[in-house]
């Protein structure tokens, strides 16, 4: 039997490294286009696929899709794997409950619905009513629900709308009571709330283009503040605020609960600054002017709260890993600041208020901790949570006497339970019933050292009484950057690669969150080589303790996670089977360029900084393919609508990989059509997935076995 099975699997990896020999990939032109750097030439002869709308791209990507899907069709087991996950995803998904004057909004997937639907009911008892199906917008579901907010006297709703995974957005208002649409529409949305204040709200756009027409690509400039009244067409819509002599700034207004203050947040990352400008508006005293707060960009300041007229503050000023102040807008002068909750040495993820309380989550090695505080900054309670995980909610109105919140981790789905503010007491609200057992998988946290003594942690998850014998087929999972931590959570879709003994591990790397601005601010910009470096360790750790070999491990990761798989794959390419580098950020010398690319200058640095140049060539996914190099088998993924990280990233870097790549592995591109930096539909997100997870477990060599449960 041990024989046969090992001659199965010889016959497996023969038949796809047969595949991946055979693979022809389309020709891809070449041009003349050298860039001077401070005196270093560099080379980009696939510029012309920045033109994202132009026929030869849309042609070069039809024909990189028939490659690539031709390749994944042949998987013989794809069809299954696809069919367990959508067992696995088809399951009823509900958001806690918010409550708004006699109503409480929630919303309810049934399972594999392309979006969730939203209801509402008087009261928490109440019968819920069907109150929007965004899966009736569209056939396809690629026009997605975004932004929203009810007014706070719960007679409006006012909603977004984006198509085919677009960040631009338009805007509705829908009357509560009715649920008619009224006339009002709001174009050219972007990087925007809505902030109820009176009989309107505030919102953010940018100009509308000359050219509607123009290229995805565009470069994003002057994000403008203006004030919709309800019934107004958007041509009489007040100009609150604009910077014209600065258009690479984000400019954002919201308002207290209520609506007191209008408060504006402005930040200026085009030129490398990584917080935010703070100023306000107090319309009981008649401001027709904002009034600064904070006027420098150097630290994150958010308005929590108004506290009988002075601003309950979250900020990391002077305080990396944040605290919470009052602040009097009359005398905001740092020196007048008063101490709510102290900075500590955890990291505070997130403050609410509700009935009175503060509620503040806290992070202590990757795992979330909640107390209860009085409006003063007393000490309550801590909330009790079912076991090591993450947990978002508690959010409510001044007068509420309950909140809700949501916990998740690895193997537990997302159970909503309920707080009752008088009892300090929990209670289940809401419990999801997923199609698997979650007592057959555990959860461990290792600290591995990285290149230079620092300690990161990360998770394995894996089945109960897997061997460490080097055997295991093993995905790792990282983002490391824009302080965005990766607290444990549950993906319905990834107990499948659980199910057939895979492991399944996330680094938390420097760059992200998990420890404050400090842990962020070494892996910005000339120190983003620690990010790599950790994840290359976090590698080398899971190979010492027999978890995987390389032949067994899969790196993956998006957006930046995407950039950091390129990097890694390029720096260690023998310790990789393979990479899956999902809508990453390629060329470090022209990203600046492209739609809100600036924003991201104040993690990345900037090519147009000589320092920051030198740093950004030396690991830039695009220019450090090199020839002779045998990568791991590789699957890039990207979506023709994503303007956020521009699809040219993808194209130019997989075009690159294709010409200097020789060897036997895979180096495949797969475009989603009518999608964005997400899948844009539930749909999409399953087939994409099950596309990932078989091309690994096939290039693996790893043939999976299921047992496919009756619906």
């Amino acid at each position: 039997m041990k024989t046969l099975i090992t001659v199965s699997i010889l016959m497996l990896a023969a038949a796809f490294q047969a595949e991946a020999q055979s693979l022809r990939y389309p020709d891809t032109k070449k041009v003349d286009q050298v860039d001077d750097y401070f005196g270093t030439k560099v080379q980009d002869p696939y510029r012309w696929l920045e033109n994202d709308r132009a026929p030869e791209t849309e042609k070069w990507v039809e024909e990189q899709n028939k490659v690539t899907f031709g390749y994944l069709e042949k998987i013989p087991f794809r069809a299954q794997l696809r069919e367990r996950m959508e067992q696995l995803y088809n399951y009823p998904k509900y958001s806690a409950p918010s409550r708004k004057g006699k109503y409480y909004f929630f919303s309810k997937n049934d399972g594999l619905q392309n979006q969730s639907v939203i209801y509402i009911q008087e009261g928490l008892n109440g019968k819920p009513e069907e109150f929007f199906d965004p899966n009736k917008l569209s056939t396809d579901g690629t026009v997605r629900l975004g932004a929203s907010a009810v007014s706070n006297d719960a007679k409006y709703w006012a909603y977004g709308l984006s198509s085919g995974g677009s960040d631009w957005q338009e805007i509705y208002v829908m009357d509560v009571a009715t649920k008619k649409t009224l006339t009002d529409k709001i174009k050219w949305f972007k990087v925007s709330g809505i902030a109820w204040q009176g009989n309107g709200f505030y919102y953010s756009r940018y100009p509308a283009p000359s050219d509607t027409n123009k290229k995805l690509s565009a470069k994003n400039e002057n994000h403008q503040v203006f004030y919709h009244k309800i019934g107004d067409p958007q041509e009489k819509d007040d100009l609150v605020f604009e910077d014209k002599q600065n258009p690479l700034r984000f400019h954002i207004v919201g308002t207290t609960d209520d609506e007191r203050f209008s408060i504006l947040s402005v930040s200026d990352r085009g030129k490398g600054k990584d917080g935010n400008a703070l100023y306000v508006r107090d319309h009981k005293k008649g401001d027709k002017q904002f009034k600064p707060i904070v006027t420098s960009f150097d630290d994150d300041v958010a308005v929590i709260d108004n506290i009988e007229g002075d601003l309950l503050i979250v900020t990391n000023k002077n305080a990396p890993n944040r605290k919470v102040v009052l602040v009097n807008p009359d005398a905001p002068d740092e020196k007048n600041w008063k101490t709510i909750l102290p900075e500590k040495p955890e990291p505070l993820a997130n403050v609410t208020t509700a009935g009175e309380k503060i509620f503040a989550t806290y992070m202590k090695d990757v795992a979330h901790r909640v107390y209860v505080y009085d409006l003063n900054g007393k000490f309550e309670n801590e909330i009790d949570l079912p076991t090591l995980g993450t947990v978002g909610g508690f959010g409510g109105e001044r007068d509420d006497k309950e909140v809700f919140y949501t916990f998740t981790s690895f193997t537990f789905p997302p159970t909503i339970y309920r707080y009752d503010i008088a009892s300090k007491k929990s209670t289940l609200f809401r419990a999801p019933e997923v199609k698997f057992n979650s007592s057959d998988f555990e959860t461990k946290q290792a600290f591995y050292t990285s290149k230079d003594g620092t300690k990161i942690p990360m998770f394995i998850v894996h089945k109960k009484g897997i061997k460490q014998d080097g055997a295991n087929p093993t995905l790792l999972y990282g983002y490391g950057g824009f302080n965005i931590s990766l607290n444990p959570s549950f993906n319905s879709l990834q107990i499948a690669w659980l199910e057939q003994g895979g492991v399944y591990a996330v680094a938390n790397l420097r760059g992200g969150g998990e420890y404050g601005e400090k842990w962020h601010e070494q892996g910005m910009k000339l120190k983003k080589q620690n990010v790599f470096d950790d994840f290359i360790a976090a590698a080398e750790y899971l190979i010492k303790e027999k978890y995987t070999s390389s032949e067994k491990l899969a790196i993956q990761g998006g957006s930046n996670g995407g950039l950091l798989v390129g990097a890694v794959m390029n720096q260690r390419p023998e310790l990789f089977k393979v990479a899956i580098p999902q809508v990453g950020v390629m060329d470090m010398l022209r990203f600046h360029k492209f739609t809100i690319g600036w924003n991201w200058i104040a993690d990345y640095g900037s090519s147009e900084n000589a320092d920051e140049f030198k740093a950004l060539y030396a690991y830039s996914p695009l220019h450090n393919i090199k020839s002779g190099v045998n990568y791991p088998a590789t699957l890039i993924t990207t979506a023709d609508h994503d303007d956020r990280v521009v699809p040219a990233h993808s194209f130019k870097y997989a075009a690159t990989l294709q010409e200097k790549y020789n060897g036997s592995n895979p180096t495949l591109i797969r475009i989603d059509t009518k999608s964005g930096h997400g899948a844009s539909n539930t749909k999409k997100a399953i087939e994409t997935a099950a596309d990932i997870y078989s091309f690994i477990f096939y290039n693996m060599g790893v043939t999976p076995k299921f047992e496919l449960k009756a619906q």
